[in-house]
């Protein structure tokens, strides 16, 4: 068989990345995006309140819900982490023998995230399930019906949330992809 002809040809190795395309830029806005996601995630969940009047008060406020509140605190340490790791990369920009390590470090901690995020989320979200279905078998009432304002806001914070999930899942693979293109070949 003839080994000269393209078409007969193998490789084991991935394509090298592109020459000129630098990943700690989509990196930094992936960053970017995973802060501005865990930003309006808890702005639009903590300004969610709503009272309403029956022959007295009752308001609807996240802090009354464990798993509202353990939403707020795992979106306010995502922000906070994407803030120290987008200056995090920023910094060893100028520095590119740093690169690969702190990639390495990106992956673990980007996987830390990205579980406090999904299961905060996931929490939220079963918890906002059964707030606009209830559920007859234990007897628990739905409230979205009466609390519309407060159930929206927490839809569009777990929206949000969601998609910061997302971007910690993206990040991940950035990460790795950029340390395989690394690699020695």
């Amino acid at each position: 068989m003839a080994t000269d002809n393209p078409e007969y040809k193998t490789s084991s190795t991935p394509a090298a990345a592109p020459a000129g395309v630098d990943f700690f830029i989509f990196d930094v806005i992936l960053r970017f995006l995973l802060f501005a996601a865990s930003l309006v995630a808890v702005v639009v969940i903590v300004t969610g309140n709503q009272t309403i009047y029956l022959p007295f008060p009752r308001p609807a406020k996240f802090r009354y819900s464990p798993a509202f509140v353990y939403f707020v605190a795992a979106f306010s340490v995502a922000g906070l982490y994407s803030i120290i790791t987008i200056l995090a990369s920023l910094f060893v920009k100028k520095s590119p023998a740093l690169k690969t390590k702190l990639l390495l470090y990106f992956i673990f901690l980007d996987a830390l995230i990205l579980g406090i995020t999904a299961s905060a989320t996931g929490s939220g979200a079963a918890v906002a399930y059964v707030g606009l279905k209830g559920n007859n078998h234990v007897n628990w009432n739905k409230i979205c019906n009466v609390y519309d304002k407060f159930c929206r806001h927490v839809g569009g914070s777990l929206a949000v949330g969601l998609f910061g999930s997302v971007v910690a899942v993206l990040l991940i693979w950035l990460s790795a992809y950029s340390i395989h293109s690394r690699a020695p070949r």
